[in-house]
């Protein structure tokens, strides 16, 4: 590898590993989230530092210029992570379901007590409820 894309590799790798970090420490991003971004950036980073590492995973998958292997790698935790998202998007979308659902039985019966409530209240200042 090019020594000018070797250096630039490894300062992006680690950029995105001190950014991970930083969002962590400020409690931007949680822990458990934190975790696959923060083995991509070591990966990364162990793919631009170790250059025969680089070398042995580009012959692996048969790619002829070794740079570009680290596309091919990031690549791949791109689609990890966006399927790692989706995951948590479908359990949201199914918890927020159920609780509008639960919303709507609350408030169905906060309707039904407010309208007894209402109800008692004529009833106690009905003249006629009254005298009788």
């Amino acid at each position: 590898m090019e020594s000018r894309v070797q250096i630039v590799a490894i300062l992006v790798s680690l950029a995105l590993l001190g950014v991970v970090l930083e969002l962590v420490r400020r409690r931007r991003l949680m822990e458990r989230y934190s975790l696959l971004w923060l083995v991509c950036a070591a990966v990364l980073l162990a793919l631009s530092i170790w250059r025969d590492l680089l070398d042995k995973f580009a012959n692996l998958v048969g790619v002829a210029y070794a740079p570009s292997a680290i596309f091919i790698v990031a690549l791949g935790f791109i689609l990890l992570l966006l399927l790692h998202f989706s995951l948590v998007i479908s359990r949201l979308a199914d918890q927020s379901k159920v609780l509008a659902q639960r919303l709507g039985l609350v408030q169905n019966e906060l309707d039904e007590v407010r309208a007894e409530l209402e109800a008692a209240r004529e009833r106690q200042t009905d003249p006629e409820h009254i005298h009788s």
